[in-house]
């Protein structure tokens, strides 16, 4: 049952009085940090638990014994009294002033398969944001830690990092949507490293291009976490502390709903829901740092995949688009077959298609029949002759020179393509060096991001 759940109308028919009287000390403690004066009987109401769970606050607050009204009140409904003054204090800026069993009494125990109740939540946000103490986030992470977190789950590393994609799905947060995939890996591309810089092709290549995204995902890992473990933002309790108002509406709301002045319930959300929430980059970092310390042993399972990934020897063979022809690469130089086959398609689609050149062949014949007929009839005629001649020579001097500059152009292309090719093939060299210290890096990012997570909550 959900602690925020308000009493029936009728319970509340001569409780008018009260409940403005809670409302207006809500205001009070939001905004100055104390409560307005009490009203003569305002509090008399016959079993109702909120009347003398408000006058032991209000005793509380003046530094007065509030022993009575608050055996009272926790006879008539402990576990709403303890939400209600747990809560109640930590926004005025006096959480210290709770009793520990009060936080036991309130939270109540939480599980994975059932949803995080709106007072839970309320203050597990006061708790990290240092409302209770130290003792209050100790509180609160014993809680977390005793529910067992999935730790193959890869959704923790895709919320980790901010330049990972979402794809379709609900984490069960309101407005919050979940990645979800089967890799681990961003599905965008990593710059490609400085070896294949010549040869941005080869980043394409799947075996290569995993291991270039596992290193640059553990090495954005390691920095997001050592961003939640380093933070010293304080946290930012109340108005009074700071000069600024909760940051997140759910306390107050809570305590609202508590005097009779909520709306209905929103939808709940699972625990994990709410971790995978708080560990978003733009998430708050008290929040983040309880979420990774319960998160740990997911997220370095996630880190050694990539590890894994990252120290997978470069591939024996590849095949690559070279001038858009796709050619077989191995240690030892391209594949002949494949650049026998590319050399084809270079002919096949650069050199059209020529025939014999017939009517030049027609010309010169007809050039040399009428040069002959003019030269025993007619001059002139033997003139024309000549002239058809050299056209038909001309026709034939330049098919000649068209197959020539065919032959040069696929000559040049074929050059062209085994240089490209070379080249690859050097740079395939190149990343097989550089993936040895890629790999050492990664390790080294892995050793960092052990010993981040074994700091534990220090943002907290």
């Amino acid at each position: 049952m959900d602690l925020t759940t308000s009493p029936e109308p009728g319970e509340l028919a001569d409780a008018t009085e009260l409940h403005r009287y809670a409302e207006a000390l809500l205001v009070n403690l939001a905004a100055e940090g104390s409560p307005p004066e009490l009203p003569p009987g305002v509090t008399d109401v016959p079993d109702y638990w909120l009347g003398p769970a408000v006058e032991a606050l209000v005793l509380i607050l003046s530094g007065r014994d509030a022993l009575e009204p608050l055996a009272l009140a926790a006879q008539l409904d402990e576990r709403r009294t303890a939400l209600f003054l747990c809560l109640a204090l930590a926004v005025c800026g006096h959480g210290d002033r709770i009793h520990a069993s009060w936080l036991g009494t309130a939270f109540g125990e939480l599980a994975e398969d059932a949803p995080v109740t709106s007072g839970q939540r309320a203050l597990w946000l006061a708790a990290a944001r240092g409302a209770y103490g130290p003792v209050g986030k100790i509180f609160v992470l014993r809680k977390l830690d005793a529910v067992a977190v999935p730790p193959q789950d890869d959704q923790w590393l895709r919320a980790l990092v901010s330049d990972v994609p979402a794809a379709s799905g609900d984490s069960g947060v309101p407005g919050f949507s979940s990645p979800s995939g089967d890799s681990g890996l961003p599905a965008e591309t990593a710059p490609p490293p400085p070896s294949l810089e010549p040869v941005p092709e080869l980043a394409a290549v799947p075996e290569i291009q995993r291991s270039i995204l596992a290193s640059a995902q553990l090495r954005r890992l390691r920095e997001r976490c050592e961003a939640i473990t380093t933070s010293r933002a304080p946290g930012q309790i109340s108005e009074v502390a700071t000069g600024n108002i909760w940051p997140e509406a759910e306390p107050l709301a809570v305590l609202r709903s508590l005097v009779g002045q909520g709306g209905p319930e929103g939808p709940l959300s699972s625990l994990s829901a709410h971790l995978l929430h708080d560990v978003r980059p733009e998430a708050d970092p008290h929040l983040a740092a309880l979420a990774l310390h319960v998160a740990a042993p997911a997220v370095k399972a996630a880190a050694e995949s990539l590890l894994e990934l990252v120290r997978q020897e470069p591939p024996d063979e590849v095949t690559v688009p070279v001038l858009s022809y796709q050619i077989k690469l191995r240690p030892e130089g391209p594949d002949q077959a494949s650049m026998a086959a590319a050399e084809q398609r270079i002919v096949a689609e650069c050199v059209p298609r020529r025939g014999r050149p017939w009517l030049a062949y027609v010309l010169l014949v007809l050039a040399v029949v009428v040069f002959g007929v003019g030269f025993v009839t007619s001059l002139p005629l033997a003139v024309v002759g000549l002239a058809v001649g050299a056209f038909g020579g001309f026709r034939l001097w330049q098919h000649r020179t068209q197959e020539h500059a065919d032959v040069r152009f696929v000559q040049s292309r074929a050059g062209q393509l085994a240089e490209e090719a070379e080249k690859a093939v050097w740079a395939l060299h190149e990343y097989a060096r550089e993936s040895h210290e890629r790999a050492r890096a990664a390790e080294e990012d892995l050793t960092e991001l052990t010993r981040l997570l074994r700091r534990g909550p220090r943002a907290a």
